[in-house]
């Protein structure tokens, strides 16, 4: 068993796009028009026949409660793995991506939290 399809909920799939890949690095998979959203994936480049990450329309009632409780609380909707949070954080902040919490050491882990500009925290991290 593996993942094959992960999600997060957006508040503009446009948006979230331009985020996902321009800023963050990820490449579009599937962009299938749905009425008046989309199945549209993203991929990360290193892997395109892996793990897809659905961006999510948030329009189903329980969904904005649920993220701005996560927000709220500082909790991250998703965590991607990079190979050096500090340099990634360099890059992103360089680009205008704003974070919530900067690198941060937790042992064998460093992480930082970024807002993905659509409703949510994402944490990026990577293991010693």
């Amino acid at each position: 068993m593996r993942i094959h399809l992960t999600s997060v909920f957006v508040d503009d799939q446009e948006k979230a796009l331009r985020f996902y890949t321009d800023a963050l690095g990820f490449v579009k998979k599937h962009d299938v028009p749905m009425g008046e959203h989309r199945w549209l994936t993203v991929v990360s480049p290193e892997d395109p026949d892996g793990t897809e990450l659905v961006l999510e329309p948030s329009g189903h009632p329980a969904v904005q409660p649920y993220k701005t409780a996560l927000v709220q609380d500082g909790i991250p909707a998703a965590s991607f793995a990079v190979d050096d949070v500090r340099a990634e954080f360099a890059r992103l902040r360089e680009l205008g991506v704003h974070f919530t919490q900067e690198p941060l050491d937790m042992g064998p882990i460093t992480t930082a939290v970024l807002d993905d500009t659509c409703g949510n925290l994402i944490q990026i991290a990577h293991s010693k």
